[in-house]
């Protein structure tokens, strides 16, 4: 418990984080002098949420009851779900049939590309250490 609440505190503060970052970006670089105070508001909560969605499902890696690929797939279908009704609920996706596609196609081949170098390093890893064992 005391693992989920320093990681959620640790995501909502770095999407707080983003979210001023991309504001800043947006006043400076976008020479936007004044900004809709409810867009705001409603794409700052949806990064802060973003924060800690991002910082607390990977808790399920931590779960030594359960084998890789459940792991694996309670993770990517928590956060695929929840940001996707987030996105859709904010307007970072619109609406449509065609853009709810062409999220879950580059969700999925993002997450298989970032899953399998993890799945590589730490092999290395392994592999590395293994070779440490027998030397010693």
């Amino acid at each position: 418990m005391r693992r989920f609440l320093f990681r959620s505190i640790m995501g909502i503060f770095f999407g707080g984080f983003i979210a001023t970052l991309t504001t800043i970006a947006l006043i400076y670089f976008g020479e936007q002098s004044l900004i809709d105070g409810e867009l705001f508001l409603k794409n700052s909560l949806g990064s802060i949420f973003c924060g800690w969605l991002f910082t607390v499902t990977p808790l399920y890696f931590e779960i030594r009851s359960l084998r890789l690929y459940q792991q694996t797939a309670l993770h990517f279908t928590t956060v695929a779900i929840l940001y996707l009704i987030l996105a859709l609920a904010i307007g970072w996706i619109p609406a449509e049939t065609k853009h709810i596609i062409l999220f879950l196609i580059i969700a999925v081949t993002t997450y298989g590309i970032a899953w399998f170098g993890f799945f590589l390093y730490f092999k290395h890893e392994c592999r590395k250490l293994n070779d440490d064992l027998k030397r010693i």
